[in-house]
């Protein structure tokens, strides 16, 4: 927007439009054409057939440019399409890489357990069978060992 002064020192406001030239310039151009053609020299039957040509190449021109706009398109639409699958192809790559590290952990940490609690009975074992070795009957009078009878099982806390 510019503001100017004219003569009489009124203020007058200029609004300018930037846009694109291209729209008008193919309407100008076709206005241009259409007034050559109603006052070029032609016979009406020249003028109508000339009319009918060019429309014909208009029409088709238009026709080409469509498809192959409509061609870019799902082109676009296609490699859109392609790069989506291929991301989810990824993720799913992904997950199932995920699950089978936490299967894996999961059965690592079982055989682990198993192997833990083998070696704790191992030991538990050695040590009752130690007991019994070096124990021999019980700890003597009245009450204090009296845990251990014929059969039983030291027991284990």
């Amino acid at each position: 927007m510019a503001r100017h002064h004219d003569e009489g020192d009124d203020e007058v406001v200029v609004v300018e439009k930037h846009g694109s030239v291209v729209g008008p310039f193919l309407v100008g151009m076709a206005i241009g054409a259409a007034l050559g053609l109603l006052f070029a020299p032609m016979s009406g039957a020249e003028l109508r057939a000339d009319i009918r040509d060019r429309s014909r190449r208009l029409k088709d021109y238009a026709t080409q440019k469509g498809h192959e706009l409509q061609d870019m398109v799902s082109d676009g639409y296609e490699r859109a399409r392609a790069r989506v699958e291929d991301g989810l192809e990824g993720a799913k790559s992904k997950l199932r890489e995920g699950r089978q590290v936490a299967h894996d952990v999961a059965e690592a940490g079982k055989a682990a357990a198993v192997t833990a609690r083998e070696e704790l009975e191992r030991r538990l074992a050695d040590a009752r069978e130690a007991r019994r070795a070096g124990g021999g009957g019980g700890g003597g009078g009245g009450g204090g060992g009296g845990w251990r009878h014929s059969g039983e099982e030291e027991p284990v806390a």
